[in-house]
């Protein structure tokens, strides 16, 4: 009977290490083969991602020059509010545009005088002079 127990587990025993051995290039085919394929779609991906179209991701600001004399609607698109803002939003946007558009902070006498006269027309200050350009 040791024999018998000794040959079973001689046998068990290749049976393993044989397993072992035709599973290791199984596995490692089978990772290469992933890899392949992970990169083949990567590289896909990164194609598609290129070929997109080019979409802004700011929204539209008003394009054109200033007119003669302000209107609501001018002043509603330079400070990015509603004609119908209530005074501490027109306000609100009225700093945050400051605080970008500053002539001590690089930005333009211009540009801070229109951003001025907007918030005066949305709040119902015009002195009826408009921008002093």
């Amino acid at each position: 009977m040791g024999s018998n127990r000794s040959k079973g587990r001689l046998l068990c025993h290749f049976l393993e290490r044989s397993y072992v051995k035709m599973t290791t290039p199984l596995l490692a085919g089978l990772a290469v083969a992933a890899a392949a394929l992970a990169g083949r779609y990567s590289i896909q991906a990164w194609h598609a991602y290129k070929a997109r179209p080019v979409v802004p991701r700011m929204r539209k600001f008003y394009e054109g020059g200033f007119q003669g004399i302000m209107t609501r609607r001018e002043a509603s698109l330079i400070l990015g509010v509603r004609e119908t803002a209530p005074p501490d939003k027109v306000k609100e946007a009225h700093r945050k545009v400051m605080v970008a558009n500053h002539p001590d902070a690089g930005g333009s006498h211009y540009l801070a005088s229109k951003i001025n006269e907007a918030k005066d027309v949305l709040l119902g200050k015009t002195k009826g002079g408009g921008s002093a350009f």
